[in-house]
């Protein structure tokens, strides 16, 4: 089954709406991202993915998440501040929201569903877990924390 990004809403700080509905039809990386976690020095390696496939087609959503650690402890205004500023970041960086448990954002639900493979549908185990979307919105492949973000290259390829 496809993720429809269009049916996904996000609450800013601000109390705006945001979608990522714009992104339908392009091969999107989505990731669970933290500020203060041994794994933040991921954003260099993902923006240059960005930058190289960007305009192919392919975008990296960003999701602050303060569920592990709580390496994610500011607000809206301060995580867009230090992704900017520390890491030049340029793909969208959403609101914070919750991955795993009850109050999950329903994205983070389906993606967890969809993954493929069997032992890819659990929780999300920590901050920079990975999803790889075709244009049709499926989930080709959920990649752990540790997979750095250059390692992806030729999955983006195949689906350019």
């Amino acid at each position: 089954m496809a993720i429809d990004l269009a049916q996904y809403k996000f609450t800013s700080t601000d109390g705006s709406e945001k979608s990522i509905g714009a992104h339908k039809g392009k091969v999107v990386l989505i990731v669970n991202v933290a500020s203060h976690c041994g794994f933040t020095p991921q954003y260099e390696g993902l923006q240059k993915l960005y930058d190289r496939f960007q305009s192919r087609g392919f975008v990296i959503l960003g999701f602050p998440c303060n569920q592990f650690g709580f390496q994610e402890p500011g607000s809206e205004s301060e995580v867009q501040s230090f992704c900017s500023t520390t890491y030049s970041v340029k793909f969208p960086v959403l609101p914070k929201i919750k991955v795993n448990g009850g109050s999950a954002h329903p994205l983070y639900d389906d993606l967890k569903s969809e993954s493929p493979g069997l032992l890819s549908k659990g929780p999300i185990a920590w901050n920079f877990t990975k999803f790889l979307l075709d244009r049709d919105g499926k989930v080709v492949r959920r990649f752990g924390p540790r997979t750095e973000p250059d390692a992806l290259t030729e999955e983006i390829e195949k689906l350019l």
